[in-house]
């Protein structure tokens, strides 16, 4: 009888083990990716109005394009012409 508690214990601790490295690189992946956006945001906001014009943005778009790198603009933008 102690063996199947003896198991049941270490079953318990490798799952609650497993839920807290997957919590813990849950974090530390959501730390990352805010770094790589507050990085972006520097690099946008070092460039001029005019290499910002160039690249098909502006200066108030900043944070909306270190936010939502995955969407292109200009994507939106031909399909709602289609549509």
């Amino acid at each position: 009888m102690t063996m199947i508690h003896g198991t049941i214990w270490l079953e318990r601790k490798s799952v609650s083990t497993w839920h807290v490295s997957s919590l813990i690189r849950k974090y530390w992946d959501a730390f990352q990716a805010h770094r790589e956006r507050q990085r972006l945001r520097g690099t946008l906001s070092g460039l001029s109005d005019l290499e910002l014009m160039d690249i098909g943005t502006t200066r108030g778009e900043i944070d909306y394009v270190a936010s939502n790198r995955d969407i292109d603009p200009r994507d939106i933008v031909s399909n709602s012409r289609t549509a």
